[in-house]
């Protein structure tokens, strides 16, 4: 199972991402700004979500927002 970002290339644990797009994240006061880079990320069980950490939350990303770094 390949896990795709928003481009076409295949992700792997660890990866550096950018955001594409702003986006609202459920529990945080603050949205995700375009072009933020999350470092670090790590594979789930589902080939179009990533987990990754923002400060302190641990928070789950679908691949479409993201393109790697």
């Amino acid at each position: 199972m390949e896990v795709k970002d928003s481009n076409g290339n295949v992700l792997n644990d660890g990866d550096a991402v950018h955001v594409i797009k702003d986006l609202k994240v459920k529990g945080m006061s603050k949205t995700l700004k375009r072009g933020n880079i999350i470092k670090n990320i790590r594979l789930t069980s589902s080939p179009q979500e990533v987990e990754c950490r923002i400060g302190k939350s641990q928070i789950v990303l679908k691949t479409q927002f993201l393109k790697k770094a």
